[in-house]
């Protein structure tokens, strides 16, 4: 199973690559946002990669914890309010925003008692490994799933806006498409690393960045990718 997240995390890098050359074209800084959440997706499949294929160790499920089950969600549901609401006081806003949940994270994930037993199964569960009703086990409730929501009602928002209009057909399948993995990923993944099926869960990490990744390329097909305002 570790050949799946190893995939996941090579579509996240050229995923990322190909955000920060449209970036050097247009100068649109929510791009470069999206690019660093996929970098973080690229690293927590990796985290998972090797604590699969060799046995967990503590600092391998840290690194997948706050980087994929916390921190990849609100950069990316950050972008997406970024390109929907454009101005520099929320961009600012929402940089400030993102420091403080990425300091925050990485501090509670870095301190947290882990109980080593729990590492040796497949999959271990956040609940198991930090303790249920910890603070680095409800991270993923308190920052995630509120994220996770934004960028959805963001990209479901966006699609609705180019309906119809026959110059957005790309666009308008190309963020649905994005809204889909995105849900893969966010709703069907992290149900089956609650239950430790590690099976269901590789296959969800490639599949839903494989379908992000088939959006963005569709809606760029033409040249600006942004929804008019």
């Amino acid at each position: 199973m570790w050949v799946f997240p190893l995939a996941a995390a090579l579509v996240a890098v050229l995923f990322a690559a190909a955000l920060v050359r449209r970036y050097a074209g247009s100068r649109r800084p929510y791009e470069l946002v999206w690019a660093l959440a996929l970098l973080m997706y690229a690293g927590a499949s990796l985290a998972v990669a090797f604590g699969v294929a060799n046995g967990w160790t503590s600092g391998e499920f840290r690194v997948y914890w706050a980087l994929g089950a916390v921190l990849n969600v609100p950069f990316l549901a950050a972008g997406e309010l970024e390109l929907l609401f454009r101005g520099r006081g929320v961009r600012w806003a929402l940089y400030v925003l993102l420091a403080f949940i990425t300091a925050y994270t990485v501090a509670v994930v870095r301190t947290a008692e882990i109980h080593a037993v729990a590492l040796a199964q497949d999959l271990p569960s956040g609940k198991e490994v930090f303790g249920d009703g910890t603070a680095a086990h409800r991270l993923p409730q308190v920052v995630a799933i509120p994220a996770y929501l934004v960028l959805l009602g963001g990209t479901l928002w966006s699609a609705w806006r180019m309906r119809g209009r026959p110059e957005l057909h790309d666009r308008f399948w190309g963020t649905l498409l994005i809204a889909f993995g995105a849900t893969i990923i966010a709703g069907f993944g992290s149900a089956f690393a609650a239950l430790g099926n590690l099976v269901p869960f590789s296959l969800s990490l490639l599949a839903g960045i494989c379908v992000m990744f088939l959006g963005f390329l569709r809606a760029a097909r033409r040249r600006d990718l942004a929804p008019t305002n």
